[in-house]
């Protein structure tokens, strides 16, 4: 009987790994013969970190609306194990993660057009953190690695997929939107092809890629162009983040409106040359974007939209001139009444978004470059424990001056 010799032993004993593998081969008189290169599988046993201690918890809504915070999964017990991890999926300890008013709408209101909360909800889709486990088929990612977080899920079959417009699949399974549960939580398991590397960009910063990455798809549909005079209908966090892009853009002029002057007033600080309006009750929306075209010299040529709010669009289509473009970022009620006329007589394109699809490496690189500073935008931080006051202050923004509200997981 042949013998294996005791290194050959030690090294047939080792974890195999997903890569190809130089590997001996054996004669009957257990000489080396030859080299030959073997495909071997890895061993199911996941890369976990031990230093997870603290018990997982999330963010939960009703549709009672009912807000608070208790125990979620994976459990810490599995965190530590990396047994719940499926192929291809890391596990993040979150570190940050941003408010969006859809957050508020599915606490407040219980629903967004046709997604409808009708159990227990997690909430949070804008997160970065940290990865503290990695499933053995998972090769780009590594313990310890900073990453932002795309909250998509998608079938990689269905035709927007196959195209590049995965925003569109479906089958889309998008984090925080029911019934998915979302991001606001101490540990979550995700694939780890939707997970971008940050480097040592802040936690904060890699959390607000997300909204930033719904503007930077506003810019690149609606086709913004150095030069270009733009509206802004909104001085929330997007239509904030809409401005820095313009203004990076080399978009000039730049009018940005709001109800709230306190929004106004970070408009100018981020952006001095931007021309700021202020919608008062009772202007018609023939008045308020009549206003609007006169601050930008009378030649609006795109409005960016931003709030979702009826009038504001229908004033929005008032402030472009004949041929312009109206572009609708912001999200809002399921029917809406619009001036057809005035689109059609003046040829003004209405164009819709809904969220966005491979902005994220683009986002990444603009704000690791100090192209875009986003940080004046972020008002209030809270604890992950505290995450209750965190939601009442950002749906109270009109009294907090609430911009973006980060919830932290150190």
């Amino acid at each position: 009987m042949s013998r294996v010799s005791p290194a050959i032993r030690t090294l047939l004993r080792q974890p195999c790994s997903s890569q190809w593998r130089k590997t001996p081969a054996l004669s009957s008189s257990s000489a080396w013969v030859k080299t030959t290169y073997q495909p071997v599988r890895r061993l199911a046993t996941p890369a976990a970190m031990p230093s997870a201690t603290k018990e997982n918890i999330g963010v939960y809504c009703n549709p009672a609306h009912d807000l608070w915070v208790k125990e979620s999964g994976p459990s810490v017990e599995e965190v530590k194990s990396g047994q719940a991890l499926k192929e291809g999926e890391v596990t993040i300890a979150i570190k940050s993660t941003g408010i969006c008013g859809s957050d508020i709408h599915f606490w407040r209101h219980g629903r967004i057009g046709p997604m409808i909360v009708e159990h227990d909800h997690i909430l949070g889709h804008e997160s970065a953190g940290e990865i503290i486990a990695v499933h053995p088929s998972v090769t780009n990612l590594s313990i310890g690695d900073r990453v932002a977080v795309e909250p998509s899920q998608i079938c990689n079959k269905c035709e927007p997929c196959l195209t590049g417009r995965y925003n569109g699949c479906l089958e889309m399974r998008f984090m925080s939107t029911p019934p998915v549960d979302g991001l606001l939580r101490r540990y979550v398991n995700h694939s780890a092809i939707w997970c971008h590397k940050i480097g040592d960009m802040s936690y904060e910063d890699g959390a607000m890629l997300e909204p930033l990455s719904v503007s930077l798809a506003g810019m690149h549909r609606a086709g913004i162009a150095l030069g270009d005079p733009v509206l802004i209908c909104g001085a929330g966090p997007i239509g904030l983040m809409t401005l820095l892009c313009c203004a990076a853009a080399g978009a000039e002029p730049i009018v940005i409106t709001d109800i709230d002057q306190n929004r106004l007033d970070v408009a100018k600080e981020i952006c001095p040359r931007v021309k700021t309006y202020k919608v008062e009750p009772g202007v018609s929306m023939e008045e308020a974007g009549a206003a609007m075209s006169k601050l930008a010299g009378g030649a609006l040529t795109t409005a960016l939209e931003c709030s979702g709010v009826e009038s504001s669009i229908a004033a929005a289509i008032y402030s472009v001139k004949f041929g312009g473009k109206v572009f609708v970022i912001g999200v809002g009620k399921p029917d809406m009444q619009i001036p057809f006329m005035r689109l059609s007589t003046q040829e003004i394109d209405l164009q819709f978004q809904y969220r966005y699809a491979n902005t994220w490496p683009r986002a990444i690189r603009l704000v690791q470059s100090g192209v875009l500073d986003m940080k004046r935008l972020v008002t209030h931080r809270f604890s992950l424990e505290d995450a209750v006051s965190a939601f009442e202050t950002s749906a109270a923004s009109a009294k907090t001056g609430a911009i973006k509200v980060l919830i932290q997981s150190p």
